[in-house]
């Protein structure tokens, strides 16, 4: 009985490799890409700091310039009070009344020597 043998010239090559197109870009370009992306982001990140220090100079800034002219707001509205009790008390009582008995000024027991 004869061999089998393969045929003049051999057998025609297998493919076993796919034959696909690549899709997309390629990786490099996806990272390239990513990063231009986060430097940017990166670069409004730090404009925003930065706004954001200049804004909070500006309220600084602003209270130092507004405190005199609270304070002295806050001070006039106190000796409003002030007289309106005085006038309250001139009313009730019919006199103007002192905190103490008398204008001396006395040493307080606690700070007097012994």
């Amino acid at each position: 009985m004869a061999q089998d043998l393969p045929p003049q010239g051999g057998y025609e090559p297998v493919q076993y490799k796919r034959n696909l197109p690549a899709r997309g870009f390629r990786p490099r370009n996806y990272f390239f890409g990513a990063g231009l992306i986060m430097a940017y982001g990166w670069y409004k990140y730090a404009i925003g700091i930065h706004e954001l220090n200049e804004l909070g100079r500006e309220k600084m800034w602003s209270r130092i310039y507004l405190t005199p002219m609270l304070q002295a707001e806050d001070d006039r509205d106190q000796i409003r009070r002030h007289w309106a009790d005085q006038d309250r008390e001139q009313e009730l009582l019919g006199r103007k009344t002192k905190v103490y008995n008398s204008d001396r000024h006395e040493i307080p027991l606690t700070l007097a020597p012994r």
